[in-house]
């Protein structure tokens, strides 16, 4: 989330504001419509912009982004990748996870990250809309090159060679599945087409009579990942995308995993960042979020000195003066100010659109959500920081609803805060144990409002 402030929306669509409200109702991020909550986030504006630009015109660039639970990574990540977007890149968001995503396979990175490439156009997953559009592209400067319409095929078989010629140098089986996926629609076998897309997007378990139709062999690899990451830069910048954003996101998790998996997620990330900075990836601006202690720990990136050398940074000065063009930035967190000049901000963006706006902004006045702040932080330890995501489901989903169905409903009255276990994570969980005494539960801790 953002961390300062308090920032009236203008013109706002309603689908971009239930969007958000939406979201911030179930407790989640909302997945666009940020820079309506993007307070406090214009310090790093102008760096990103640059970097944005940069990649845009050929560059790549890798991100390291740190933060303590509740500071924004998240947020913070999906902002820049609207701000990617409004360029028109293409984006992907992946949770690196022990079992869903180990990043020590780089195969299971790239996959994850074709299921949830997204564009401005197409949802999750928009691989064959950027392959066709890809193909597309080839046939148009074909026939803007002078070839006649018989001469199309061939044409733009040697087009595509030519314009994968570094991508096969590293990963022929790249070219050679997208050949098998144009065959395969051009004899109206969609069964096969789809099929070496999949394969093409890194998915295992491909009949292997597909993989003989398309000529290629095998499942995609560790190593054979990063050329197929660079076939697919290729593809979408000839699509006519600008870049590549992606998120690594909640990499602190490679600290629970075993030494042996640890150790080799360490090193595929240092090779990662190597690959960026050796312009093997034109387009692609790469961007890893995690804890203090996963960048500071010595069972996280201080386990392997070369990764703890490319992304040393120096955090000793006052936050003021964090320098936003560094390989790593980090995120303040809230405060107690910044918490409440957000509820705020989600206040007057929920009444813009109620039946009667004055009436929400005067049941839920500057006072009571900054009580509300209060109480939500006094459950949770005192930790603004950790407060953010209950704080704002609390005020949208158990008081603004409320105000806006109900006429004579008084938050002061009228409601009780309540923090139920279940609805907490397990660092919310543990503090708010804490607070009540040490109990394993945190069911039913009443704050007065």
């Amino acid at each position: 989330m953002s961390t300062t402030g308090s920032q009236r929306p203008v013109q706002v669509s309603a689908a971009r504001r239930r969007t958000v409200i939406d979201a911030l109702r179930r407790g989640a991020v909302p997945d666009s419509g940020l820079d309506l909550l993007a307070t406090g986030l214009d310090r790093f504006e102008a760096a990103v912009d640059a970097e944005l630009d940069a990649v845009a015109s050929g560059g790549s660039v890798f991100k390291a982004v740190r933060g303590e639970y509740g500071s924004g990574k998240t947020f913070f990540a999906r902002w820049l990748g609207e701000r990617a977007k409004r360029r028109n890149f293409a984006a992907a968001e992946i949770q690196v996870s022990e079992n869903e995503t180990p990043l020590h396979r780089l195969e299971t990175v790239y996959r994850r990250l074709t299921e949830r490439l997204t564009t401005s156009s197409f949802p999750p997953s928009a691989l064959r809309p950027a392959v066709d559009a890809w193909f597309y592209a080839l046939e148009e400067d074909v026939l803007a090159a002078g070839a006649a319409e018989d001469e199309l095929p061939g044409e733009v078989e040697k087009l595509l060679v030519a314009r994968l010629a570094e991508v096969s140098r590293h990963a022929p089986s790249f070219a050679t599945a997208l050949r098998g996926y144009r065959a395969a629609l051009a004899g109206d076998d969609e069964a096969t087409a789809a099929a070496v897309l999949a394969w093409l997007g890194g998915q295992p378990h491909v009949a292997a009579s597909v993989r003989r139709t398309a000529g290629v062999r095998g499942d995609l690899d560790h190593f054979g990942a990063l050329g197929f990451l660079q076939g697919l830069l290729t593809v979408l910048r000839d699509s006519g995308h600008t870049g590549l954003f992606v998120v690594l996101d909640e990499v602190e998790t490679l600290q629970r995993v075993r030494s042996d998996a640890r150790d080799k997620a360490l090193n595929a990330l240092r090779q990662l960042i190597d690959e960026v900075h050796s312009g093997r990836f034109p387009g692609l601006y790469l961007v890893i979020t995690g804890t203090p202690a996963f960048y500071d720990g010595q069972q996280g990136v201080q386990r392997l000195a070369p990764l703890a050398q490319r992304l040393a940074t120096d955090f000793t000065t006052d936050p003021r003066f964090d320098n936003p063009r560094a390989v790593q930035i980090r995120l303040p967190g809230f405060n107690r100010e910044s918490l409440v000049g957000l509820g705020l901000t989600i206040r007057d963006l929920y009444a813009d659109a109620a039946e009667a706006p004055e009436r929400v902004r005067k049941a839920v006045d500057d006072g009571y959500v900054a009580d509300l702040a209060a109480a939500v932080g006094g459950a949770l330890g005192g930790k603004a920081g950790v407060a953010p995501r209950l704080f704002l489901k609390k005020l949208v989903g158990d008081v603004l609803d409320r105000v806006d169905q109900f006429e004579d409903f008084d938050p002061r009255r009228h409601y009780r805060l309540t923090v139920a276990d279940g609805e907490l994570t397990d660092v919310e969980r543990n503090l708010a144990a804490t607070v009540s005494g040490g109990a394993a539960s945190a069911d039913d801790i009443d704050l007065e409002l």
